[in-house]
Protein backbone atom coordinates (compact mmCIF):
# COMPACT_ATOMS: atom_id res chain seq x y z
CA UNK A 1 0.00 0.00 0.00
CA UNK A 2 1.49 3.35 -0.95
CA UNK A 3 2.08 5.88 1.63
CA UNK A 4 0.97 9.38 1.44
CA UNK A 5 3.89 11.81 2.69
CA UNK A 6 2.23 15.19 4.46
CA UNK A 7 4.09 17.91 5.51
CA UNK A 8 2.99 20.67 8.10
CA UNK A 9 2.11 24.05 6.89
CA UNK A 10 4.65 25.65 8.43
CA UNK A 11 7.39 23.13 6.69
CA UNK A 12 5.48 23.61 2.92
CA UNK A 13 6.01 26.94 3.41
CA UNK A 14 8.97 27.27 4.34
CA UNK A 15 10.24 25.16 1.57
CA UNK A 16 8.40 27.72 -1.02
CA UNK A 17 10.53 30.38 0.90
CA UNK A 18 13.50 29.25 1.14
CA UNK A 19 14.26 29.45 -3.17
CA UNK A 20 13.36 33.55 -2.67
CA UNK A 21 15.51 33.94 0.38
CA UNK A 22 18.02 32.15 -0.96
CA UNK A 23 18.00 34.76 -4.29
CA UNK A 24 17.33 37.58 -2.13
CA UNK A 25 20.22 37.08 0.09
CA UNK A 26 22.70 35.90 -2.92
CA UNK A 27 21.55 39.54 -5.01
CA UNK A 28 20.62 41.67 -2.22
CA UNK A 29 21.68 41.63 1.50
CA UNK A 30 25.62 39.80 0.46
CA UNK A 31 26.17 43.05 -1.92
CA UNK A 32 24.94 45.33 0.48
CA UNK A 33 27.34 43.64 2.84
CA UNK A 34 30.16 43.83 1.13
CA UNK A 35 29.15 47.61 -0.06
CA UNK A 36 29.28 48.57 3.80
CA UNK A 37 32.31 46.52 4.77
CA UNK A 38 34.32 48.50 1.58
CA UNK A 39 33.02 51.84 2.55
CA UNK A 40 34.65 51.40 5.79
CA UNK A 41 38.08 50.24 4.17
CA UNK A 42 40.30 51.46 1.48
CA UNK A 43 40.53 48.60 -1.17
CA UNK A 44 43.60 47.94 -3.64
CA UNK A 45 42.41 48.01 -6.92
CA UNK A 46 44.84 45.81 -8.29
CA UNK A 47 44.97 43.44 -5.44
CA UNK A 48 47.09 43.48 -1.88
CA UNK A 49 44.39 43.40 0.89
CA UNK A 50 42.66 46.23 2.35
CA UNK A 51 43.16 48.72 5.00
CA UNK A 52 40.46 49.74 7.36
CA UNK A 53 40.06 53.28 7.15
CA UNK A 54 36.57 53.35 9.52
CA UNK A 55 34.34 56.36 8.78
CA UNK A 56 37.33 58.40 6.70
CA UNK A 57 35.36 57.43 3.46
CA UNK A 58 32.50 59.10 4.66
CA UNK A 59 34.06 62.09 6.17
CA UNK A 60 35.96 62.86 2.46
CA UNK A 61 33.34 62.67 0.33
CA UNK A 62 31.14 64.86 2.56
CA UNK A 63 34.25 67.40 2.10
CA UNK A 64 33.92 66.96 -1.74
CA UNK A 65 32.47 70.29 -3.20
CA UNK A 66 31.68 68.28 -6.30
CA UNK A 67 29.84 65.21 -4.26
CA UNK A 68 27.24 67.91 -2.91
CA UNK A 69 26.80 69.50 -6.71
CA UNK A 70 26.02 65.58 -7.53
CA UNK A 71 23.53 65.77 -4.69
CA UNK A 72 22.20 69.06 -5.80
CA UNK A 73 21.71 67.61 -9.23
CA UNK A 74 20.37 64.13 -8.61
CA UNK A 75 17.62 66.36 -6.20
CA UNK A 76 16.84 68.70 -9.04
CA UNK A 77 16.34 66.05 -11.94
CA UNK A 78 14.51 64.04 -9.25
CA UNK A 79 11.98 66.36 -8.70
CA UNK A 80 11.41 68.22 -12.03
CA UNK A 81 11.00 64.28 -13.55
CA UNK A 82 9.06 62.69 -11.38
CA UNK A 83 6.56 66.15 -11.28
CA UNK A 84 6.49 66.09 -15.04
CA UNK A 85 6.30 62.15 -16.30
CA UNK A 86 3.41 62.35 -13.38
CA UNK A 87 1.47 65.43 -14.67
CA UNK A 88 1.57 64.09 -18.29
CA UNK A 89 0.39 60.60 -17.17
CA UNK A 90 -2.40 62.34 -15.19
CA UNK A 91 -3.33 64.44 -17.79
CA UNK A 92 -3.47 61.53 -20.65
CA UNK A 93 -4.77 59.06 -18.15
CA UNK A 94 -8.04 61.32 -18.00
CA UNK A 95 -8.29 62.21 -21.52
CA UNK A 96 -8.31 58.41 -22.55
CA UNK A 97 -10.53 57.50 -19.60
CA UNK A 98 -13.55 59.04 -21.34
CA UNK A 99 -15.17 57.12 -24.57
CA UNK A 100 -13.39 58.54 -27.50
CA UNK A 101 -13.13 57.30 -30.81
CA UNK A 102 -10.27 55.47 -30.93
CA UNK A 103 -8.85 55.68 -27.37
CA UNK A 104 -8.14 51.49 -26.82
CA UNK A 105 -5.69 52.70 -29.25
CA UNK A 106 -3.94 55.60 -27.68
CA UNK A 107 -3.57 53.39 -24.68
CA UNK A 108 -1.15 51.10 -25.84
CA UNK A 109 0.46 53.77 -27.79
CA UNK A 110 1.25 55.94 -24.49
CA UNK A 111 2.22 52.22 -22.45
CA UNK A 112 4.44 51.46 -25.31
CA UNK A 113 7.30 54.36 -23.96
CA UNK A 114 8.15 52.33 -20.64
CA UNK A 115 9.10 49.43 -22.31
CA UNK A 116 12.09 50.59 -24.15
CA UNK A 117 15.60 50.18 -22.78
CA UNK A 118 17.42 52.71 -21.43
CA UNK A 119 20.32 52.47 -23.81
CA UNK A 120 17.89 52.78 -26.87
CA UNK A 121 15.83 55.53 -25.46
CA UNK A 122 18.76 57.85 -24.82
CA UNK A 123 20.44 56.82 -27.79
CA UNK A 124 16.84 58.04 -29.69
CA UNK A 125 16.84 61.56 -27.89
CA UNK A 126 20.20 62.34 -28.19
CA UNK A 127 19.47 62.33 -31.89
CA UNK A 128 16.22 64.45 -31.02
CA UNK A 129 17.71 66.78 -29.23
CA UNK A 130 20.80 66.89 -31.47
CA UNK A 131 21.86 70.89 -31.93
CA UNK A 132 22.66 70.20 -35.24
CA UNK A 133 19.91 68.13 -36.49
CA UNK A 134 16.04 68.21 -36.12
CA UNK A 135 13.82 70.79 -34.68
CA UNK A 136 16.51 72.03 -32.38
CA UNK A 137 18.91 72.92 -35.15
CA UNK A 138 15.99 74.93 -36.57
CA UNK A 139 16.11 76.93 -33.16
CA UNK A 140 19.66 77.36 -33.49
CA UNK A 141 18.96 78.87 -36.67
CA UNK A 142 16.51 81.30 -35.29
CA UNK A 143 18.60 82.36 -32.16
CA UNK A 144 21.78 81.18 -32.21
CA UNK A 145 23.49 79.36 -29.40
CA UNK A 146 19.81 78.97 -27.90
CA UNK A 147 20.28 75.24 -27.69
CA UNK A 148 23.63 73.54 -26.77
CA UNK A 149 23.56 70.43 -24.51
CA UNK A 150 27.27 70.13 -24.76
CA UNK A 151 27.81 73.12 -23.67
CA UNK A 152 25.25 74.30 -21.80
CA UNK A 153 24.72 72.30 -18.48
CA UNK A 154 20.93 73.46 -18.05
CA UNK A 155 20.57 72.19 -21.47
CA UNK A 156 22.08 69.20 -20.78
CA UNK A 157 19.82 68.53 -17.52
CA UNK A 158 17.04 69.60 -19.61
CA UNK A 159 17.24 66.83 -22.19
CA UNK A 160 18.18 64.04 -19.52
CA UNK A 161 15.15 65.19 -17.72
CA UNK A 162 13.07 64.91 -20.90
CA UNK A 163 14.42 61.62 -22.31
CA UNK A 164 13.93 60.21 -18.59
CA UNK A 165 10.09 61.97 -18.22
CA UNK A 166 9.23 60.59 -21.26
CA UNK A 167 10.13 56.72 -20.69
CA UNK A 168 8.32 56.67 -17.11
CA UNK A 169 4.59 58.95 -18.21
CA UNK A 170 4.20 55.20 -19.62
CA UNK A 171 4.70 53.63 -16.25
CA UNK A 172 2.58 56.69 -14.86
CA UNK A 173 -0.63 55.90 -17.25
CA UNK A 174 -0.84 52.49 -16.52
CA UNK A 175 -1.48 52.96 -12.74
CA UNK A 176 -3.49 56.52 -13.28
CA UNK A 177 -5.73 54.97 -16.02
CA UNK A 178 -6.55 51.55 -13.79
CA UNK A 179 -7.34 54.57 -10.95
CA UNK A 180 -9.67 56.29 -12.71
CA UNK A 181 -11.53 53.02 -14.24
CA UNK A 182 -11.82 52.15 -10.83
CA UNK A 183 -13.85 54.72 -9.76
CA UNK A 184 -17.52 53.78 -9.71
CA UNK A 185 -19.28 55.37 -13.18
CA UNK A 186 -22.48 56.36 -10.95
CA UNK A 187 -20.56 59.00 -8.86
CA UNK A 188 -19.62 60.73 -12.58
CA UNK A 189 -23.33 60.36 -13.58
CA UNK A 190 -24.25 61.74 -10.72
CA UNK A 191 -22.21 64.78 -10.33
CA UNK A 192 -23.12 65.46 -14.32
CA UNK A 193 -26.68 65.24 -14.11
CA UNK A 194 -25.87 67.62 -10.74
CA UNK A 195 -24.56 70.28 -13.02
CA UNK A 196 -21.04 69.60 -12.08
CA UNK A 197 -18.60 70.05 -15.11
CA UNK A 198 -15.41 68.24 -16.40
CA UNK A 199 -13.30 70.01 -14.11
CA UNK A 200 -15.48 70.35 -11.45
CA UNK A 201 -15.66 66.47 -11.33
CA UNK A 202 -12.24 65.85 -11.90
CA UNK A 203 -11.26 68.18 -8.33
CA UNK A 204 -14.12 67.31 -6.17
CA UNK A 205 -14.55 63.43 -7.09
CA UNK A 206 -11.67 61.51 -9.17
CA UNK A 207 -9.08 63.19 -7.68
CA UNK A 208 -9.79 62.27 -3.75
CA UNK A 209 -10.17 59.03 -5.40
CA UNK A 210 -6.70 58.67 -6.92
CA UNK A 211 -4.90 59.76 -4.58
CA UNK A 212 -3.59 56.93 -2.80
CA UNK A 213 -2.75 55.78 -6.38
CA UNK A 214 -0.68 59.31 -6.75
CA UNK A 215 1.45 58.70 -3.32
CA UNK A 216 2.18 55.35 -4.87
CA UNK A 217 3.57 56.80 -7.93
CA UNK A 218 5.47 59.62 -6.27
CA UNK A 219 6.95 57.10 -3.89
CA UNK A 220 8.04 54.83 -6.75
CA UNK A 221 8.74 57.86 -9.31
CA UNK A 222 11.46 59.41 -6.67
CA UNK A 223 13.03 56.25 -6.36
CA UNK A 224 13.83 55.61 -9.36
CA UNK A 225 14.67 58.74 -10.71
CA UNK A 226 18.03 58.45 -8.47
CA UNK A 227 18.64 54.54 -9.41
CA UNK A 228 17.28 54.15 -12.58
CA UNK A 229 18.86 57.52 -14.70
CA UNK A 230 22.16 55.95 -14.95
CA UNK A 231 22.11 54.82 -18.76
CA UNK A 232 20.09 58.00 -19.99
CA UNK A 233 23.27 59.84 -18.15
CA UNK A 234 25.75 57.81 -19.60
CA UNK A 235 24.59 57.62 -23.41
CA UNK A 236 23.40 61.24 -23.41
CA UNK A 237 25.73 63.62 -21.15
CA UNK A 238 28.35 61.09 -19.50
CA UNK A 239 27.77 63.40 -16.66
CA UNK A 240 28.83 66.37 -18.59
CA UNK A 241 29.52 69.66 -19.26
CA UNK A 242 31.41 70.33 -16.34
CA UNK A 243 29.59 67.93 -13.94
CA UNK A 244 26.07 69.42 -14.56
CA UNK A 245 24.64 65.99 -15.04
CA UNK A 246 26.85 63.92 -12.59
CA UNK A 247 23.92 62.33 -10.57
CA UNK A 248 24.47 60.58 -7.79
CA UNK A 249 24.35 57.30 -9.49
CA UNK A 250 26.77 58.03 -12.35
CA UNK A 251 29.23 59.47 -10.14
CA UNK A 252 29.34 56.13 -8.21
CA UNK A 253 29.85 54.60 -11.73
CA UNK A 254 32.56 57.00 -12.59
CA UNK A 255 34.52 57.18 -9.57
CA UNK A 256 34.65 53.52 -8.68
CA UNK A 257 35.11 51.82 -12.69
CA UNK A 258 37.08 54.76 -14.00
CA UNK A 259 39.03 56.02 -10.99
CA UNK A 260 39.40 52.78 -9.36
CA UNK A 261 38.07 54.45 -6.07
CA UNK A 262 35.96 51.33 -4.88
CA UNK A 263 35.98 52.40 -1.22
CA UNK A 264 34.84 55.95 -1.86
CA UNK A 265 32.28 54.23 -5.05
CA UNK A 266 30.86 52.13 -2.07
CA UNK A 267 30.61 54.79 0.53
CA UNK A 268 28.78 56.96 -2.04
CA UNK A 269 26.49 54.20 -2.59
CA UNK A 270 25.71 54.03 1.24
CA UNK A 271 24.81 57.12 1.28
CA UNK A 272 22.68 57.17 -1.91
CA UNK A 273 20.27 54.28 -0.41
CA UNK A 274 20.80 56.68 3.03
CA UNK A 275 19.06 59.55 0.96
CA UNK A 276 16.30 57.32 -0.57
CA UNK A 277 14.92 56.20 2.70
CA UNK A 278 15.38 59.55 4.31
CA UNK A 279 12.84 60.99 1.19
CA UNK A 280 10.90 57.71 1.54
CA UNK A 281 10.32 58.29 5.29
CA UNK A 282 9.74 61.77 4.59
CA UNK A 283 6.70 61.39 2.20
CA UNK A 284 4.98 58.54 4.32
CA UNK A 285 5.31 61.17 7.19
CA UNK A 286 4.02 64.30 5.51
CA UNK A 287 2.45 64.17 2.42
CA UNK A 288 0.86 60.10 2.97
CA UNK A 289 -1.84 62.53 6.05
CA UNK A 290 -2.77 64.13 2.68
CA UNK A 291 -4.42 60.37 0.69
CA UNK A 292 -7.68 59.28 0.81
CA UNK A 293 -8.31 56.06 1.16
CA UNK A 294 -11.97 55.91 1.74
Amino acid sequence: MEKRVTFSRSTIGILFAVPQLLLIFTFFYWPAGQAVYWSLTLQQPWGGGNIWVGLDNFRSILANADYWNSITASLVFAGISTGLAMFIALVLAALTDRQLAGSRLYRVVLIWPYGIAAPALAMAFRFILAPEAGFMAVLNQVWPGFWDPGLDGADAMASIIVAFSWKYVGYNFIFFLAAFQAIPRSLIEAAAMDGSGVVRRFRDIQFPLITPTIFFLLVINITESFQDSFGIVDIMTSGGPANATNLMVYKIYSDGFKGLDYSGAAAQSIILMLLIIVLTIFQFRFIERRVHYR
